[in-house]
């Protein structure tokens, strides 16, 4: 499953009145994505000298590959 497909059963799911409105849940569900790849990206560390930073890297990464959806969500 992708991740967008996740957001937007919530948002369907939701209280938020925009039923009825042509393509309204794949709206929302694009701003919040924007929000959360811009929240991730911020907290890319600049480099990977240790192992941490690293593995902290590679995270980020494959959440934002996620959030993109050219990865699967994790099973």
């Amino acid at each position: 499953m992708k991740f967008q497909q996740v957001l937007i059963a919530a948002i369907r799911r939701s209280e938020i009145p925009l039923r009825g409105e042509p393509a309204a849940e794949k709206a929302v569900a694009e701003q919040v994505i924007e929000m959360l790849q811009n929240w991730i990206a911020a907290h890319i560390p600049e480099d990977s000298e240790t192992e941490f930073d690293a593995g902290y890297r590679a995270l980020a990464v494959q959440l934002l590959t996620e959030l993109e959806g050219s990865a699967n969500l994790p099973e």
